[in-house]
């Protein structure tokens, strides 16, 4: 299958200050998950999912969610999409969606995006 035809996974783990992971998730699930799910009704993503450990982990290592996509194709990163547009149609109120997504940023201590590739462990 042609790189362009595969798709491509990216794990983007959040890390946010102690104390304030529910009032993440709750403004990522109000103000960015819709945007993904548009993306995925349009067939760029191919699937979304989320997690969250069970338990916690040293300071260092401790991230207080995984947000999985799926991609169609690498090229579907960087493809020229609108995101603030798409945010746009779907939020009426853009004083109030740009001020939440301030917020969601402001609480977090980190960020990183993990592509993922499959290492085939058989050959």
């Amino acid at each position: 299958m042609a790189q362009q035809e595969k798709p491509y996974i990216v794990e983007y783990y959040y890390k946010t200050k102690w104390g304030f992971a529910e009032e993440f998730i709750r403004l990522f699930k109000k103000n960015h998950y819709p945007i993904l799910k548009k993306q995925l009704e349009s067939g760029r993503l191919l699937r979304i999912s989320a997690a969250r450990p069970r338990l916690h982990a040293t300071e260092d290592g401790r991230w207080d969610y995984r947000v999985t996509l799926v991609w169609k194709n690498v090229q579907a990163t960087d493809d020229g999409f609108d995101e603030a547009q798409l945010g746009r149609q779907l939020f009426k109120n853009m004083e109030t969606f740009k001020k939440e997504e301030q917020r969601r940023f402001e609480i977090l201590i980190g960020h990183w995006d993990v592509p993922i590739v499959d290492v085939d462990l058989d050959k």
